[in-house]
């Protein structure tokens, strides 16, 4: 096979986030203690994963971060923009995610990453508010973003930059036509078109820049024709949405075992409870309902009920999300799955998964950065199917439906890695062993 070209990653990479709350804090501090040798990237793909080239019996088995080109983590500065004007440190003890103690050992780092004025808008999120905003028109706030990145790059001396989405879910909203084609969205821009959200200024922002983005939550952003379109023209990779972190990361692996097997479902009942910034964001219709569509896709798609009637096609699924402050950030899933199998008899699952939001979803944001940074120097350009491994909702070709299965994903993000690297793509089929 041939190697794709890739630029050599060279010289610092920022990383930008919109929010600077619980799940960027909690990215921050983990990088800034990797560099310092205090912690380990546990849950990160690309710093402790392996990926197999050749086969079974070659035993050649590198780490992925030394296969392909990555920045380095010592090449990474942060910023960040958030409604709220308090230091990165600062936001992490508020948030209550990392103990203080962990905190100390990289306040000095910490207290240096103060957010930029943020683009927001009361309509998008109803239940926070707060005073470090941009002010004026849709397109001069897009432009002021545009200036936000141009100054850091500059300020830092930066080679290359990525822009992950980190703050909290929008409002559901659908497809309008200001978001059709690139000259629309401009004008809309414009014209404080009230479609266009905040997540979509960022993120027009950071294309016409030449940044890659990368979408963490459910609601509509880089999903539209528009930026679709810009992305393409401007050579700029994009991905999304929705950080798959807790429960949907179960339902992800679950899932495809009860197809495999062809045990049926008759209803899965899904509840969450967490007290975080999020938590309370999610307390809006509005913007659960972003959330619960983005939830509740992954089952349909991998069951295939239409192709599996008997199985799969009156499955009865419902999504919780319960705002409870006690809980901060320490979030629980629990799942009720009712099914059946041989004859139809009945069975049960159980899951109850107690975890921390933000400590999942930190190692998501550092590979999605440093993926999306060697997917530009690979020239790789537009929607970047091969990150579906990271998302709830992933983004997808318009006339292909999306791949949910978390092994199918994990598979396609490592042959993509060979792929770029000039290696055999992994089949699995093995027959070499026994002719």
């Amino acid at each position: 096979m041939t190697k794709v070209k890739i630029k050599p990653a060279t010289g610092k990479l920022g990383i930008l986030t919109p929010g600077l709350g619980a799940v960027s804090t909690t990215f921050m501090a983990g990088v800034f203690r990797i560099r310092k040798g205090l912690s380990k990237p546990f849950g990160s793909v690309t710093q402790m994963q392996t990926i197999r080239l050749g086969g079974r019996d070659k035993s050649r088995s590198p780490l992925i971060r030394d296969f392909v080109p990555l920045a380095d983590l010592r090449d990474i500065e942060f910023a960040a923009w958030d409604i709220f004007d308090d230091n990165a440190y600062e936001a992490a003890v508020k948030a209550g995610v990392l103990d203080v103690r962990d905190l100390a050992d990289v306040r000095g780092e910490m207290e240096k990453v103060k957010p930029l004025k943020a683009v927001f808008d009361q309509k998008f999120i109803h239940n926070i508010d707060g005073p470090n905003k941009k002010k004026g028109s849709k397109w001069e706030m897009a432009q002021e973003v545009r200036e936000d990145i141009r100054n850091f790059r500059k300020a830092k001396k930066l080679d290359r930059m990525v822009v992950v989405w980190c703050g909290s879910t929008e409002v559901y909203i659908e497809q309008h036509p200001v978001h059709e084609t690139i000259e629309s969205f401009e004008n809309g821009l414009k014209n404080n078109d009230e479609w266009i959200s905040p997540s979509m200024i960022y993120a027009y922002a950071s294309i016409m820049e030449g940044v890659p983005y990368a979408n963490g939550a459910p609601h509509l952003t880089t999903d539209i024709p528009a930026l679709d379109e810009l992305a393409r023209q401007k050579g700029v990779p994009i991905s999304g949405k929705d950080f798959k972190t807790g429960q949907t990361l179960m339902k992800t692996v679950i899932a495809p075992a009860l197809k495999a097997r062809m045990l049926g479902v008759r209803g899965w009942f899904s509840t969450n409870i967490l007290g975080n910034r999020d938590g309370l964001v999610l307390d809006d219709p509005g913007s659960f309902k972003s959330k619960e569509i983005s939830k509740k896709s992954a089952l349909e798609f991998i069951f295939q009920p239409d192709m599996y009637p008997d199985l799969y096609k009156d499955t009865y699924h419902k999504v919780r999300i319960n705002y409870y402050p006690p809980k901060g950030d320490d979030k629980e899933g629990w799942d009720n799955i009712d099914i059946f199998g041989w004859m139809g008899y009945p069975m049960q699952l159980k899951v109850n998964f107690l975890c921390k939001d933000s400590i999942l979803a930190a190692p998501i944001v550092l590979d999605l950065a440093l993926f999306s940074d060697l997917a530009q120097r690979a020239g790789m350009k537009g929607i970047q199917e091969w990150l579906s491994f990271y998302f709830k909702a992933p983004m997808h070709a318009p006339q292909v439906h999306p791949e949910h299965d978390l092994f199918i994903q994990h598979t396609k993000l490592k042959n993509t890695l060979r792929h770029m690297m000039g290696e055999e793509l992994i089949t699995h089929l093995g027959l070499e062993y026994y002719e």
